[in-house]
């Protein structure tokens, strides 16, 4: 979320950064409700400010017996009081509208990232290890792990669709010793926290990190089963109740006004069809509203209507949400392994084969929490520590800086770590390291207070894979295959294999 008072102070430098990520100027619009939000505020405040005096001039012009001064002043204060209702509906409105409007709004790049449209004009950074050489023509990861016997995606259909997979045995273990290794590499060495978040939030959350409104339809929504039964049940309700208002109109001109429910002056045939229809509908809403009553019970004793985390930043980040640090905390830094969720719905046709694009995989992310002058070092190290994590499995990798059209939406600036898959013979994300500035510190309400206490100021966050697990099984898998379709176990994941030196059949 970007901050109103820069945009008003800084309109051109705002609208520069946006052409920059190939958006057309926004300052203007956005003044121009803010504008209107605080004229409506000064109409109010004085409104109110007069609303104060008027009980006094009221008081005084009684103790005088000026008549006219009381119908006058008493007319005034019905009118402030109207004013001060329709400003305060008026003001909600236009903080709403600002607000929305600013939610739609991403960040702005840093000056140091490069210029581009897309992954094409992206600037490689450094490089780490070299392409190794093979006395036969590499699998990919699903034709090994197929013929292993312990990659399913056939079965993973029939439990869920496409896009999932069933690991097994070697396999789902050397998963499982990725995800401990990076957890114990960051914990122990690197400085993380490691935490168990949920892996279900609320709107307000996902919001905070950026994830809504915007990319909703790349989400996963749980609602819990009751909701839906309690809407469907409404919905019905709904309907019954018009029937009732369509029957009791066509009833009305047969009906007394004295005598109830039915007292007819003549009955044509349809008239005792209609009766019972009615009888019966409005024992059927009586029902309806039993049974709504009681399924609102249980709504009220359960979490309902939340999101699958795509990714432990949002969980992670969210832990400063609403509150003031101590300067002294910062940086704040803490990590978690966790299943993830995406919708893809914008990967029709790509990566349809193996692991590279799964509605459901496992992330250790990484999330620091600091201040505007410790956010730029912390990202270098936050690099250095996913770098680490594939040295010691010794994968062949590049950093590239994303250009501003390839950025993430709350990004100021990103690092990608793209690993070399030998089956695919090319580079894959494995990783992403944003700094984001306050945009969602902003739209979170995380601040700290100053070493001195006079100051608050918003946080800075940062996120980053450290990495992602699923990728890393995939470019160990191809890049330790053996000529026979067995895959090597790594050196640093020997300790939490049990002695397995290789996978096989």
């Amino acid at each position: 979320m970007h901050d109103i008072r820069f945009i008003r102070e800084n309109p051109n430098a705002f609208d520069r950064g946006l052409a920059r990520r190939g958006l057309e100027p926004q300052a203007q619009r956005l003044i121009s409700i803010d504008e209107r939000r605080r004229a409506i505020i000064r109409v109010n405040e004085a409104a109110s400010a007069r609303r104060k005096v008027v009980p006094k001039d009221l008081a005084k012009a009684k103790s005088e017996n000026d008549e006219a001064e009381v119908q006058k002043l008493m007319n005034e204060a019905a009118e402030l009081k109207e004013t001060i209702a329709r400003t305060d509906k008026e003001q909600r409105e236009a903080e709403k509208e600002l607000r929305d409007a600013l939610a739609e709004i991403p960040n702005l790049p840093l000056d140091d990232v490069p210029d581009g449209k897309d992954e094409k004009d992206n600037v490689e950074h450094h490089r780490f290890g070299a392409m190794r050489n093979y006395a036969f023509t590499p699998k990919q990861h699903f034709d090994l792990g197929e013929a292993l016997g312990q990659m399913d995606f056939e079965t993973a259909a029939k439990l869920s669709g496409a896009r999932f997979v069933v690991l097994k045995k070697g396999l789902a273990r050397l998963e499982r010793a990725l995800g401990q290794f990076m957890l114990d590499v960051h914990t122990s060495e690197h400085g993380y926290t490691e935490v168990a978040p949920p892996i279900l939030v609320r709107d307000d959350v996902m919001f905070g990190t950026a994830q809504l409104p915007k990319f909703a339809d790349d989400q996963y929504y749980a609602s819990n089963v009751a909701v839906e039964r309690a809407r469907r049940l409404k919905s019905d309700r709904d309907i019954f109740v018009a029937r009732i208002e369509t029957i009791g109109a066509k009833l009305s001109p047969y009906q007394t006004k004295n005598e109830l429910p039915f007292a007819f002056i003549e009955l044509p045939p349809e008239v005792p069809r209609l009766q019972a229809e009615l009888i019966n509908l409005q024992n059927q809403i009586s029902a309806y509203d039993r049974a709504i009553e009681n399924l609102e019970k249980r709504i009220a004793s359960v979490a309902s209507d939340l999101w699958l985390i795509p990714t432990a930043e949002v969980p992670l980040t969210n832990l400063v949400r609403e509150s003031i640090i101590d300067e002294a905390q910062l940086p704040l830094r803490v990590t978690a392994c966790t299943p993830c969720f995406r919708a893809e719905a914008g990967a029709a046709g790509k990566d349809t084969r193996g692991m590279i694009r799964q509605h459901q995989f496992t992330k250790v992310e990484l999330v620091s929490i600091t201040t505007p002058e410790q956010s730029s070092d912390e990202h270098e190290r936050m690099l250095s520590c996913a770098e680490e994590i594939l040295r010691r499995l010794n994968l062949h990798y590049r950093v590239v800086t994303l250009c501003t059209g390839d950025m993430g939406f709350a990004s100021q600036k990103t690092y990608d770590i793209e690993v070399w898959l030998p089956g695919q013979k090319m580079y894959r994300e494995i990783s992403s390291c944003s700094v984001c500035g306050d945009f969602q510190a902003r739209r979170m309400n995380a601040r700290y207070r100053t070493k001195e206490g006079r100051n608050i100021r918003h946080v800075h966050t940062l996120n980053g894979s450290g990495v992602a697990v699923g990728r890393a099984l995939i470019a160990v898998m191809e890049t330790y295959q053996q000529e026979d379709g067995t895959i090597a176990v790594p050196d640093a994941l020997a300790p939490y294999m049990g002695g397995v030196k290789k996978i096989e059949k």
